[in-house]
């Protein structure tokens, strides 16, 4: 038998990037019958251990490409019909909070209403999510029980998992967010998610070969 293929979204609250791009995948997994497991990852960590740069520290001054940059978004925005996004004011946002937060969430069931509501706070209306008060507020509008989310995200089960989730992720070519994998095949990046589809269709396709 073969095994269903595994498509990844590896994701940290703290890229724009990764927020617009994770808005594209639901036409995808429509048009390929294919889910994404979602991966937190924490960026931080991914930049310590690979020596990247932020893309706001990469284009600082470097004259136009910040500004092709800024069109690019913009084309992305109008190509998916994305219509909630906000530049968050107090970014860079440290996410180790929000990334810890999603682990306990997950490990707790409430991986998805948490998920939504922290790209709400930093994307659509921006917040400064690195402030415990300002978090704690945040989560709690939001209708979840923050306090349990936050008890939970100190265990070391949790921090366990977001390092080896990071770990993983680097040893398998990770060096910012968002990235995806198709099966072994990586991807960096929204822009790459034409290719990530089609990397989708070809290798269910090779697959429903094998079995025919």
């Amino acid at each position: 038998m073969v095994a269903p293929l595994k498509a990844e979204f590896h994701f940290d609250f703290g890229s724009p990037n990764a927020y617009l791009a994770e808005l594209a995948l639901p036409p995808i997994e429509q048009r390929t019958g294919v889910k994404f497991d979602y991966v937190p990852v924490l960026l931080g960590g991914v930049y310590k251990a690979t020596g990247n740069l932020s893309p706001a520290e990469a284009l600082h001054g470097i004259r136009n490409k910040p500004e092709y940059n800024a069109l690019e978004t913009e084309r992305f925005l109008r190509r998916h019909s994305i219509t909630k996004f906000r530049s968050n004011p107090f970014f860079p946002v440290n996410t180790l909070m929000l990334m810890r937060g999603v682990v306990a969430a997950e490990f707790e069931g409430l991986f998805e209403p948490y998920f939504r509501a922290a790209y709400h706070h930093m994307w659509v209306e921006p917040k400064k999510m690195d402030d415990p008060q300002v978090f704690r507020d945040a989560f709690a509008a939001s209708g979840l029980d923050i306090d349990r989310i936050i008890a939970r995200a100190q265990q070391d089960d949790v921090k366990k998992k977001l390092i080896e989730n990071t770990n993983n992720a680097v040893e398998r070519g990770t060096f910012g967010s968002p990235t995806f994998f198709v099966g072994k095949e990586i991807y960096f990046g929204k822009d790459s998610l034409r290719d990530v589809e089609e990397e989708i269709v070809a290798q269910s396709s090779a697959a429903q070969r094998k079995t025919a």
